[in-house]
């Protein structure tokens, strides 16, 4: 999806939004709503369980630009999950839902 197209999918029933980014950048800045999932957390967590994720929801992906995104995206796919990464990623989105720290840098 494209950038501006995420703030259809905020607050959305059965749809999560996922920051895959690392936690450190999450917590600087992300879109409202987003669950921070970096991809190493994923990977822990199928390997604990199968209950990761739910088949019945969309998950909306997004990273710095959209390359580890689509790549997730893809994995994710392959495993039979609805999934839709953000084109550009957050770098891309100039909406109203960014959530930003307070921090100077």
């Amino acid at each position: 999806i494209w950038a501006r197209e995420i703030e259809c999918y905020i607050g959305m029933a059965g749809v999560e939004i996922w920051d895959v980014r690392p936690t450190e950048e999450y917590a600087k800045k992300h879109i409202r709503g987003a669950k921070n999932m970096p991809y190493q957390s994923y990977e822990d967590c199928a390997a604990q369980t199968e209950n990761c994720m739910d088949k019945e929801k969309t998950y909306i992906l997004y990273c710095d630009r959209g390359g580890l995104s689509m790549a997730f995206a893809r994995e994710l796919d392959k495993k039979g999950y609805q999934v839709k990464s953000v084109i550009g990623g957050i770098m891309a989105y100039r909406g109203n839902d960014l959530e930003c720290s307070e921090s100077n840098d």
